[in-house]
């Protein structure tokens, strides 16, 4: 059996207390595999964005339905995720 190609999709402008298992939910119509809410390194607190990875096939759907959308007072910004720059 092989798996589905998965694409990452960024999560803009998320409430604070938004949780990993918040995204899983938001995104579980395109069938999410993994989310990651970002969070700062020293305090872990939240910094507002984060990724969920979902099948590759469903990707522009769920950028469709969810981007500008209102999620707990806040509007999501949801996008193809790019590559992390090289660091320099």
């Amino acid at each position: 059996m092989r798996l589905a190609a998965l694409q990452s999709l960024y999560v803009g402008n998320l409430p604070w207390a938004a949780t990993e298992a918040d995204l899983l939910a938001l995104f579980a119509a395109w069938h999410p595999a993994r989310a990651r809410a970002a969070t700062d390194r020293e305090t872990g607190r939240s910094r507002g964005f984060g990724f969920v990875d979902v099948p590759a096939a469903e990707a522009e759907a769920a950028v469709a339905a969810l981007d500008r959308t209102l999620f707990r007072g806040r509007t999501l910004v949801v996008n193809l995720a790019r590559p992390r720059e090289p660091c320099r």
